[in-house]
């Protein structure tokens, strides 16, 4: 099995009973030598000391379906992630929460899958040793306050621990694509239409880290910042009183769905300017926020929208549907169809920034949208 997160790695629930037990063993071995390391194995004996001056690729410690003499192929083909990976991907609060909610799963599951046999007895005790083992180390998480600095402007963010038994609360973290995006609209404020008295918007907020940034570099904006969660809500509304203290709020936080979308005040006028920075974590999202994105962007407006390109995991290929649900400017064009639509005008690619986002986010995907004819 190939080192990576354990939304990588992972089988899906929903069909777990298509795993067999020793599958499901190797899962859950590679899960524990993730954050669980083996200690460094003793020095070889004498008469192998010419192993020490082997230049091959050496032994990463994690568990594969089989040992056998194409391992070191497999090994080419699956890079062993260097120490500085492994903490990183050990640190990650989401992939983190991940594992504790599918060993929870799994154990949820055990009627499926578990039988009298003592392979699948051994595979429940190896599931309930590791929540175990999880919830002996993790200590509850503390917020941590975050202080950003962009080109003329500074930003200090109340990054909330997660909730382990709430997939939809990711919003209370700060994710690499705002921060990308934040650093673009710092460079530029005037392209993003940040001038003058516009209404900006921004979908799946988070943080509110654009929200903020906008504000500071419009001050005559009017801000909106919208989510679905009510704690990410909560956890926004306090990041925007810290960075704009005074007795009225400087951005409105509200909520909003996308799936159920109600459009009533502060939504129920056109935004000159929208934003929306990883946002699309599953396949229906961009189907979502497309008719939104219509009903709310001012006939003169953009859209702005970032996306982490990911080619491993539960997100891989999320990218791509942004493409496949909104068009290119081309497309329409040439479509002929009778009055405007929403399409990509143009995009951009930024590489992973040092020292910022997972560990499977190869780099970001910038969509400016507008109306086209």
């Amino acid at each position: 099995m190939p080192p990576g997160n354990p939304t990588t790695f992972l089988p899906p629930l929903a069909h777990v009973t298509q795993y067999s037990p020793a599958q499901l063993l190797a899962a859950l071995n590679h899960l524990r030598l993730l954050y669980w390391p083996l200690p460094p194995s003793p020095a070889p004996p004498k008469t192998r000391l010419h192993l020490i001056h082997d230049d091959s690729v050496p032994d990463s410690g994690y568990a594969s379906e089989s040992e056998d003499e194409d391992d070191g192929a497999n090994r080419a083909a699956h890079p062993v992630p260097d120490d500085a990976d492994l903490a990183t991907i050990r640190a990650d609060a989401y992939e983190r929460t991940f594992a504790v909610q599918w060993l929870t799963g799994l154990v949820a599951r055990s009627a499926k899958w578990l039988g009298d046999d003592d392979e699948r007895c051994a595979l429940l005790d190896e599931t309930t040793a590791l929540l175990a083992a999880f919830a002996g180390q993790d200590r509850p998480e503390e917020a941590v306050t975050r202080r950003l600095a962009f080109a003329g402007v500074e930003v200090e963010l109340n990054d909330a621990p997660l909730t382990v038994g709430d997939h939809t609360c990711v919003g209370l973290q700060s994710w690499a694509g705002s921060i990308v995006l934040a650093t673009r609209l710092c460079a530029a404020p005037g392209a993003a239409g940040l001038v003058g008295q516009p209404r900006v918007l921004e979908l799946g907020a988070g943080t509110g880290l654009l929200s903020i940034v906008a504000k500071k570099l419009c001050p005559g904006a009017a801000l909106v910042a919208t989510d679905y969660h009510a704690d990410v809500l909560a956890n926004c509304a306090r990041n925007v009183a810290t960075n704009f203290p005074g007795p009225a709020p400087a951005v409105h936080v509200a909520a909003f769905d996308w799936e159920h979308p109600a459009y009533a005040a502060p939504l129920d006028a056109p935004f000159d300017t929208i934003l929306a920075a990883d946002v699309v974590y599953h396949p229906a999202h961009a189907a979502w926020l497309k008719p939104c994105v219509e009903r709310l962007l001012a006939r003169h407006g953009v859209f702005w929208m970032i996306v982490a390109l990911r080619s491993t995991g539960r997100h891989e290929g999320l990218a791509e549907m942004v493409d496949e649900v909104f068009p290119s400017a081309e497309a329409v064009r040439v479509s002929g169809g009778v009055g405007e639509a929403l399409a990509v005008v143009r995009t951009e690619v930024f590489a992973r920034m040092e020292g910022v986002g997972r560990a499977d986010e190869g780099g970001y995907k910038l969509f400016e949208m507008g109306w086209v004819r």
